[in-house]
Protein backbone atom coordinates (compact mmCIF):
# COMPACT_ATOMS: atom_id res chain seq x y z
CA UNK A 1 0.00 0.00 0.00
CA UNK A 2 1.09 3.36 -1.15
CA UNK A 3 4.59 1.62 -1.32
CA UNK A 4 5.29 1.81 2.57
CA UNK A 5 6.53 -1.02 4.62
CA UNK A 6 5.81 -1.60 8.09
CA UNK A 7 7.24 -4.83 8.84
CA UNK A 8 8.03 -5.84 12.26
CA UNK A 9 7.19 -1.75 13.64
CA UNK A 10 5.20 -1.48 16.81
CA UNK A 11 2.69 0.79 16.55
CA UNK A 12 0.50 2.43 19.23
CA UNK A 13 -2.58 4.28 18.61
CA UNK A 14 -4.53 5.63 20.81
CA UNK A 15 -8.82 6.32 20.18
CA UNK A 16 -7.95 3.46 17.81
CA UNK A 17 -11.62 2.02 18.09
CA UNK A 18 -13.18 4.96 15.65
CA UNK A 19 -12.82 7.28 13.58
CA UNK A 20 -9.37 8.97 12.80
CA UNK A 21 -7.77 6.38 15.46
CA UNK A 22 -8.84 3.58 13.42
CA UNK A 23 -8.22 4.32 9.95
CA UNK A 24 -5.20 4.98 11.00
CA UNK A 25 -4.98 1.47 12.83
CA UNK A 26 -6.03 0.08 9.52
CA UNK A 27 -4.13 1.79 7.52
CA UNK A 28 -0.81 0.96 9.43
CA UNK A 29 -1.34 -2.86 9.41
CA UNK A 30 -2.18 -2.79 6.08
CA UNK A 31 1.74 -1.65 5.46
CA UNK A 32 2.69 -4.57 7.87
CA UNK A 33 2.61 -3.00 11.73
CA UNK A 34 2.04 -4.76 14.34
CA UNK A 35 -0.65 -2.38 15.92
CA UNK A 36 -1.52 -1.89 19.31
CA UNK A 37 -5.15 -0.70 19.56
CA UNK A 38 -5.81 1.49 22.76
CA UNK A 39 -9.15 3.03 23.83
CA UNK A 40 -11.41 3.15 26.51
CA UNK A 41 -14.30 1.39 24.96
CA UNK A 42 -13.41 -2.43 24.87
CA UNK A 43 -16.23 -3.22 21.98
CA UNK A 44 -14.88 -0.22 20.25
CA UNK A 45 -11.20 -2.34 20.30
CA UNK A 46 -12.78 -5.63 19.84
CA UNK A 47 -14.30 -4.24 16.31
CA UNK A 48 -11.01 -2.50 15.28
CA UNK A 49 -8.74 -5.55 15.96
CA UNK A 50 -11.60 -7.87 14.67
CA UNK A 51 -11.50 -6.11 11.06
CA UNK A 52 -7.57 -5.56 11.28
CA UNK A 53 -7.00 -9.49 11.68
CA UNK A 54 -9.48 -10.64 9.54
CA UNK A 55 -7.82 -8.62 6.61
CA UNK A 56 -4.72 -10.77 7.64
CA UNK A 57 -3.29 -7.83 9.62
CA UNK A 58 -1.69 -7.70 13.23
CA UNK A 59 -3.73 -6.05 16.11
CA UNK A 60 -4.02 -6.46 19.77
CA UNK A 61 -6.15 -4.76 21.77
CA UNK A 62 -5.55 -2.69 25.33
CA UNK A 63 -8.50 -1.09 26.90
CA UNK A 64 -6.54 2.10 28.32
CA UNK A 65 -7.95 5.38 29.64
CA UNK A 66 -5.39 7.69 28.53
CA UNK A 67 -6.37 10.02 31.20
CA UNK A 68 -5.43 8.11 33.84
CA UNK A 69 -1.61 7.67 34.89
CA UNK A 70 -1.90 4.07 35.87
CA UNK A 71 -3.74 2.85 33.34
CA UNK A 72 -0.88 4.21 30.76
CA UNK A 73 1.20 3.01 33.00
CA UNK A 74 -0.28 -0.58 32.77
CA UNK A 75 -0.92 -0.53 29.22
CA UNK A 76 2.55 1.03 27.98
CA UNK A 77 4.66 -1.53 30.39
CA UNK A 78 2.81 -4.26 28.78
CA UNK A 79 3.45 -3.39 25.44
CA UNK A 80 7.08 -2.17 26.18
CA UNK A 81 7.55 -5.99 28.06
CA UNK A 82 6.78 -7.46 24.58
CA UNK A 83 9.60 -5.45 22.41
CA UNK A 84 10.29 -1.60 21.74
CA UNK A 85 7.35 0.65 20.60
CA UNK A 86 8.42 2.21 17.14
CA UNK A 87 5.79 4.63 16.63
CA UNK A 88 2.95 6.15 18.80
CA UNK A 89 -0.17 8.14 17.68
CA UNK A 90 -2.42 10.11 20.21
CA UNK A 91 -5.24 10.18 18.32
CA UNK A 92 -7.56 9.83 21.14
CA UNK A 93 -9.68 12.66 22.01
CA UNK A 94 -12.79 14.64 22.95
CA UNK A 95 -14.85 17.57 21.34
CA UNK A 96 -17.30 20.16 23.25
CA UNK A 97 -19.46 22.82 21.80
CA UNK A 98 -19.25 26.41 24.38
CA UNK A 99 -17.70 29.43 25.11
CA UNK A 100 -15.60 30.33 27.98
CA UNK A 101 -19.08 31.55 29.49
CA UNK A 102 -21.27 28.20 28.88
CA UNK A 103 -18.41 25.90 29.49
CA UNK A 104 -18.17 24.39 33.33
CA UNK A 105 -15.71 23.19 34.88
CA UNK A 106 -16.61 19.86 34.60
CA UNK A 107 -16.90 20.49 31.14
CA UNK A 108 -13.16 21.77 30.96
CA UNK A 109 -11.49 19.30 33.06
CA UNK A 110 -13.12 16.48 30.82
CA UNK A 111 -12.18 18.05 28.24
CA UNK A 112 -8.41 18.76 29.03
CA UNK A 113 -7.82 15.29 31.01
CA UNK A 114 -8.47 13.49 27.45
CA UNK A 115 -6.48 15.82 25.05
CA UNK A 116 -4.04 17.11 26.94
CA UNK A 117 -3.56 15.13 29.98
CA UNK A 118 -4.04 11.80 27.74
CA UNK A 119 -1.23 13.05 25.25
CA UNK A 120 1.01 13.91 27.73
CA UNK A 121 0.98 10.66 29.36
CA UNK A 122 1.24 8.44 26.41
CA UNK A 123 4.23 10.71 24.87
CA UNK A 124 6.00 10.41 28.72
CA UNK A 125 5.30 6.87 28.35
CA UNK A 126 6.01 6.22 25.28
CA UNK A 127 9.87 8.42 25.01
CA UNK A 128 10.56 6.09 28.07
CA UNK A 129 10.95 2.97 25.57
CA UNK A 130 11.88 5.03 22.92
CA UNK A 131 14.79 6.66 24.61
CA UNK A 132 16.12 3.17 25.85
CA UNK A 133 15.54 1.85 21.73
CA UNK A 134 17.74 4.34 20.35
CA UNK A 135 15.02 6.37 18.83
CA UNK A 136 11.33 6.46 17.59
CA UNK A 137 8.30 8.47 16.33
CA UNK A 138 5.61 10.53 17.84
CA UNK A 139 2.68 11.45 15.64
CA UNK A 140 -0.03 13.91 17.97
CA UNK A 141 -3.63 14.78 16.56
CA UNK A 142 -4.16 18.26 16.45
CA UNK A 143 -6.42 20.80 15.10
CA UNK A 144 -6.78 24.05 12.94
CA UNK A 145 -9.22 25.23 16.49
CA UNK A 146 -5.81 25.56 18.03
CA UNK A 147 -4.46 28.04 15.42
CA UNK A 148 -7.71 30.02 14.70
CA UNK A 149 -10.27 31.46 16.68
CA UNK A 150 -13.63 29.22 16.02
CA UNK A 151 -16.98 30.09 17.36
CA UNK A 152 -18.33 28.08 20.30
CA UNK A 153 -14.91 25.91 20.47
CA UNK A 154 -13.51 27.47 23.46
CA UNK A 155 -12.28 24.07 25.22
CA UNK A 156 -11.39 22.26 22.55
CA UNK A 157 -9.50 24.74 21.00
CA UNK A 158 -7.50 25.32 24.02
CA UNK A 159 -6.13 21.92 24.11
CA UNK A 160 -5.78 21.14 20.63
CA UNK A 161 -3.36 24.64 21.12
CA UNK A 162 -1.85 22.79 23.47
CA UNK A 163 -1.47 19.67 21.52
CA UNK A 164 0.75 21.76 19.50
CA UNK A 165 2.68 23.03 21.82
CA UNK A 166 3.86 19.75 23.30
CA UNK A 167 4.64 18.67 20.18
CA UNK A 168 7.05 21.42 19.63
CA UNK A 169 8.29 20.98 23.32
CA UNK A 170 9.28 17.56 22.84
CA UNK A 171 10.78 17.63 19.27
CA UNK A 172 12.99 20.35 20.88
CA UNK A 173 14.02 18.30 23.52
CA UNK A 174 14.52 14.75 21.94
CA UNK A 175 15.83 15.56 18.99
CA UNK A 176 19.71 14.55 19.64
CA UNK A 177 17.75 11.47 21.01
CA UNK A 178 16.50 10.43 17.71
CA UNK A 179 12.85 11.07 18.05
CA UNK A 180 10.73 12.62 16.27
CA UNK A 181 7.39 14.27 16.88
CA UNK A 182 5.06 15.98 14.79
CA UNK A 183 1.17 16.89 14.84
CA UNK A 184 -1.72 17.19 12.08
CA UNK A 185 -4.27 19.83 12.62
CA UNK A 186 -7.33 18.79 10.59
CA UNK A 187 -10.20 20.89 9.74
CA UNK A 188 -13.61 19.23 9.97
CA UNK A 189 -13.79 15.22 9.42
CA UNK A 190 -16.62 13.27 8.64
CA UNK A 191 -16.27 11.16 11.47
CA UNK A 192 -19.40 9.25 13.53
CA UNK A 193 -18.83 11.94 16.15
CA UNK A 194 -20.59 14.18 13.21
CA UNK A 195 -23.02 11.74 12.62
CA UNK A 196 -23.95 12.14 16.15
CA UNK A 197 -23.65 16.01 16.58
CA UNK A 198 -25.77 16.48 13.90
CA UNK A 199 -28.77 13.81 15.14
CA UNK A 200 -28.60 15.72 19.04
CA UNK A 201 -28.61 19.20 17.97
CA UNK A 202 -29.91 19.00 14.50
CA UNK A 203 -32.32 16.37 14.48
CA UNK A 204 -34.62 16.09 11.01
CA UNK A 205 -32.01 18.49 9.70
CA UNK A 206 -28.98 16.46 9.75
CA UNK A 207 -28.50 17.02 5.79
CA UNK A 208 -29.10 20.83 5.95
CA UNK A 209 -26.60 20.86 8.65
CA UNK A 210 -24.09 18.93 6.79
CA UNK A 211 -23.85 21.25 4.20
CA UNK A 212 -23.21 23.81 6.63
CA UNK A 213 -20.53 22.10 8.20
CA UNK A 214 -18.55 21.05 4.95
CA UNK A 215 -18.79 24.62 3.33
CA UNK A 216 -16.89 25.68 6.22
CA UNK A 217 -14.01 24.30 4.05
CA UNK A 218 -12.97 26.21 0.87
CA UNK A 219 -12.95 22.42 -0.83
CA UNK A 220 -16.52 22.52 0.15
CA UNK A 221 -16.63 18.67 1.87
CA UNK A 222 -15.34 17.43 5.33
CA UNK A 223 -12.19 15.82 5.22
CA UNK A 224 -12.25 11.43 5.41
CA UNK A 225 -10.44 9.68 8.24
CA UNK A 226 -8.79 7.39 5.65
CA UNK A 227 -7.09 10.82 4.19
CA UNK A 228 -6.00 11.52 7.77
CA UNK A 229 -4.64 8.23 7.52
CA UNK A 230 -2.89 8.60 4.43
CA UNK A 231 -0.78 11.90 5.60
CA UNK A 232 -0.23 10.01 9.38
CA UNK A 233 1.01 6.77 7.24
CA UNK A 234 3.65 9.17 4.78
CA UNK A 235 4.36 10.92 8.05
CA UNK A 236 5.37 7.75 9.97
CA UNK A 237 6.67 5.48 7.48
CA UNK A 238 8.15 8.09 4.39
CA UNK A 239 11.33 9.31 3.79
CA UNK A 240 10.96 12.31 6.80
CA UNK A 241 13.27 11.61 9.19
CA UNK A 242 14.23 15.50 7.77
CA UNK A 243 10.46 16.19 9.34
CA UNK A 244 10.19 16.57 12.95
CA UNK A 245 8.31 19.36 15.19
CA UNK A 246 5.98 20.01 12.25
CA UNK A 247 2.34 21.13 12.94
CA UNK A 248 0.55 19.86 8.67
CA UNK A 249 -3.02 21.39 8.42
CA UNK A 250 -5.31 19.28 6.90
CA UNK A 251 -7.60 21.79 6.17
CA UNK A 252 -9.28 21.76 2.45
CA UNK A 253 -7.96 25.61 2.74
CA UNK A 254 -8.96 26.46 5.74
CA UNK A 255 -6.43 28.53 6.91
CA UNK A 256 -5.29 30.08 3.74
CA UNK A 257 -8.05 30.23 1.10
CA UNK A 258 -11.11 31.50 3.02
CA UNK A 259 -13.33 35.06 1.87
Amino acid sequence: MHGFNLECKVIVITGAGSGIGKAIAKCFAGCGAEVRVLDIESRAIAETVEEITRSGGKAKPHQCDVSQCQSVERTFSSIAAEGPIDVLVTSAGLAHVGTIGSTTIADFERVFNVNVRGAYLCMKAAIKTMVKRGGGTILNMASVAGSVGIPDRFAYSMTKGAVRAMTLSVATDYLHKNIRCNCISPARVHTPFVDGFLRKNYPGKEAEMMKVLSSAQPVGRMATPEEIAGLALYLCAGNTSFLTGLDIPFDGGFLNLRC
